[in-house]
Formats: C-alpha cells, structure tokens, sequence
C-alpha cells in the first residue's frame, strides 16, 4: 500500500466528511459497478476548498521539480474546475512563490462584450496545465484540451484530482494515454489514486470495504501503474 501524506489524508477526511467522497456500491458512466464515488461538485465550502486547492499547488509545485513542464496559465474547466483553478493559482503564489494566470472556458459561447468561449488570462501563444477533478476514461481531460488549443493554447499538462487508476481506451492507464498526447511521462500527475483510498481504509480498519474496493481493482485496475 501507497503512504499518505498530511495535504492527502486531510483531502480524503474533508471530502468524506462533506459527503464528496462515498464508499458503496454506484454505477459509473461507463456501466461498471464501483465501491467507491467522488463527487467534486460537492467541494463547495470555504475549509474544504483550502484543502483541496493546497492539495493541488503542493502537487503542482512538487511536480515542476519532478519533471512536470513549465507553465504560464492554469486552465479549470466549466463548471467545477473555475473556483479550483482560481483558488490554486492564488495558492501557488501565495505559498509556493510561482506566479500564473488562471482562465476558464464557457458552455456557451458570448456573443456579446468580449465574446467567445474563453474567460481569464489569454492562452493564445502560452503554455497551459490544465485542472482536473476526477479521471476515468480521460474524455473530460481531452475535451479541455482540445478547448486549450482551439484557442492558441500550447496544453504541457495536466494535474488531476484522483486518478482511478483504470484501463482506458487502448488497455493501458489512462494516464499514459494522455500523457501519451501531451509532453510524455510526469505530465499528468494526480493528488490521490485509488491506491491512496485503499490505504486509507487500510489504517482505519475499514475491511469490508477495502475487500471491495480490493475486488475492484483485480478486475479493472492497471496494475503496473506506480
């Protein structure tokens, strides 16, 4: 089992504690049948806001020394990713000393004042991490780039909420998929894997669910992923 670290620990007892991360039994997207569900949108006051935004600049500062390309803007998707985005780029000042701009896309696009799909510091010509919550098949981490380089935007990167650590597309890890379109390995990296959730319930004696969590992982997990 994967050590946890404070910012790691406090992310995951925040998010369980507001009802954001759930141990059960749901039906994904994708038909599987999970144990667990994380629900971002439910990230939604001040307290577990800081958590998890420190969480994102300590892995983002953490990883520009680990390999993760140099960036200058930090792009949240609508809806969930602009309070993210926008909370991170504070903190990575404020904490860590590095100083970048923040946009965010629209739904729809303005056709009135400043128009377009784009909000926030222009990405025409710069280079760009994208925010992520949660990935399974990669397709929401895809569309926002692909948003990115409509707008002129060069996409290095991509830093994610929690990887659940599944096979994607092509049989391998979604992350390597994307890492695989964007600025090869180390480009992609994640606060939690599902392999932090496990040992989690592992040091708090949760063994029913860890079993199915376990069980889960057998049967869907990349297994090589470190």
């Amino acid at each position: 089992m994967s050590s946890l670290d404070k910012y790691q620990n406090d992310l995951i007892e925040h998010s369980m504690a507001v009802g954001a991360l759930k141990f059960g039994s749901f039906t994904l997207k994708s038909g599987r049948l999970s144990p667990y569900f994380f629900n971002a949108g439910l990230l939604a006051d001040g307290p577990v806001l800081d958590t998890l935004c420190t969480a994102y600049a300590k892995t983002i500062a953490d990883s520009l020394k680990a390999g993760l390309p140099q960036f200058d803007i930090l792009f949240g998707p609508a809806y969930k990713g602009i309070p993210f985005a926008a909370c991170t780029a504070l903190l990575l000042h404020r904490d860590h000393g590095i100083d970048v701009g923040y946009a965010y896309d629209r739904k729809e696009a303005k056709d009135h004042g400043e128009g377009g799909v784009m909000v926030g510091a222009p990405v025409k010509g710069k280079r760009v991490l994208v925010l992520d919550d949660v990935a399974t098949a990669g397709t929401a981490i895809r569309g926002a780039i692909d948003v990115v380089k409509r707008e002129g935007g060069n996409v290095v990167g991509a830093v994610l909420l929690l990887d659940r650590e599944e096979v994607g597309r092509e049989g391998k890890s979604m992350i390597e998929e994307v890492e695989g379109i964007l600025s090869g390995k180390g480009s992609v990296p994640t606060i939690l894997k599902m392999r932090h959730l496990m040992t989690w319930l592992e040091q708090h004696g949760r063994t029913e669910e860890l079993k199915s969590m376990q069980e889960y992982w057998e049967q869907y997990g990349v297994k090589d992923s470190s």
